[in-house]
Formats: C-alpha cells, sequence, structure tokens
C-alpha cells in the first residue's frame, strides 16, 4: 500500500462521505432560501464593520464571474459533477486517503449546490428586484436550468480614503467556500494524490516499473 493509499471500511467511508456532502449541500442552500425569502436584490445586513450578508445573483460562474450562456454553463456544471461522481467512486475503490477523499468530496458538494440553483431556482422562486422572493409563485422569474447563483457573503476588509472597498471585493456563498477551500487544500497537500489518481494503466505501470528499479538499485 502506497503512502496516498490506506486500508479503510469502502462502506463506512462512503457513508461518511455522502453525509458530509449532504451537511455542506444543506448549509448552502439553507442560507440561500433564507437569503432568498428574506432581502430584496442588493440589500442585506451589517454584521459587523468587515463582513455583511449582501444580497446578489449572478449567471456564472464562482464569485460572480461569467463565462457564455446560461444554458451551456448550467449543462457544463451537470457534465461536471457527475463526472465528479464517478471519480470520487474510483478513489474509494482505489482506497486513496480519506483526507483527499472528503477534500474532492467538498469540491463536488460546492459545485452541486451551485447547480441546484442554476437548474431550480430560475422556476421556484420570484424576482427580487424591489422585493422579497417568494416560494412557487404564480410567475417565476425563469424557466428550468436557467436559474441565477445566490450570493451573499461579503468582507470588505480594505477600504480606500473615499471609502471604496479595496479588498476584498467580490460576494461569494457558502458552495464557493467549500469549492475554494477544496482546491486549496489539493494544490497545497495533495498534488501527488491527484497525479497518482489521474494516471493511466501505462503511466501506472510505467511508474510502478521505475520505482521498482530504483528500490533494486538501493538494495544492491
Amino acid at each position: 500500500m502506497s503512502q496516498i493509499q490506506e486500508t479503510y471500511d469502502k462502506k463506512k467511508a462512503a457513508i461518511w462521505l455522502t453525509a458530509m456532502i449532504v451537511a455542506v449541500v444543506l448549509i448552502d442552500q439553507v442560507l440561500k432560501f433564507w437569503v432568498k425569502l428574506s432581502f430584496p436584490l442588493g440589500s442585506g445586513v451589517d454584521v459587523c464593520g468587515w463582513f455583511q450578508i449582501y444580497f446578489v445573483e449572478n449567471k456564472g460562474m464562482a464569485f460572480g464571474l461569467e463565462l457564455g450562456s446560461k444554458i451551456f454553463l448550467t449543462s457544463f456544471r451537470i457534465l461536471a459533477c457527475v463526472a465528479m461522481v464517478y471519480y470520487l467512486y474510483l478513489l474509494i475503490k482505489k482506497s486513496f486517503r480519506r483526507s483527499f477523499v472528503f477534500t474532492v468530496g467538498a469540491i463536488f458538494a460546492g459545485a452541486f449546490g451551485n447547480l441546484l440553483d442554476c437548474i431550480f431556482y430560475g422556476k421556484i422562486f420570484s424576482h427580487s428586484i424591489g422585493q422579497k422572493a417568494t416560494l412557487f409563485p404564480v410567475d417565476s422569474y425563469g424557466a428550468w436550468f436557467e436559474g441565477r447563483v445566490v450570493d451573499m457573503l461579503y468582507f470588505p476588509l480594505i477600504h480606500s480614503a473615499d471609502g471604496g472597498v479595496l479588498f476584498f471585493q467580490p460576494v461569494f456563498n457558502f458552495a464557493d467556500t467549500a469549492v475554494t477551500v477544496g482546491v486549496f487544500l489539493v494544490i497545497i497537500f495533495f498534488g501527488k494524490d491527484l497525479g497518482r489518481s489521474l494516471e493511466t494503466e501505462k503511466e501506472r505501470k510505467k511508474r510502478e516499473e521505475k520505482e521498482r528499479l530504483m528500490q533494486e538499485s538501493k538494495q544492491d
């Protein structure tokens, strides 16, 4: 068993992974529902000087970035989530470290949380312009797969002399946080795990042969 793999009960690992994903998605969606039903678009509450709940919506990626059409982005998110479910299955099947598996699971949970906004919110909410949204209205603000992602976490930490925000300007949500922290952890701590998990069979055999030869040379 290599350093990037460990022995564990795969069924229990899958159950705990699922529970973690459900918890992240539930927290994300509860926050979004609360904001949608409590504040008009562009409003919020000042929690403290450096943290606000500030309701905005975006059609695009994390932190309000936009790229391509809404249908394209939603379709891309669906494909990405399906691919990540299969990837998580392979990680557990091949006994990769649970810390790595759960980090990837956090990234998936965040991606899935924002996907729910895109698929359902356009149809189950009324618009929020100048009013608090209502749930299951007669006239929803959009169509299926064309919902806007709800953001609300705002940290205006550094201000200019005229009161403008110098840092940090993006408004984001709990799902974005799960994705960002997960990606950061993968880059810092799990680069080797990621590389091994993406190896082809040919690459794996070549690496193992190289490691075997190096081990034999050390013994000689």
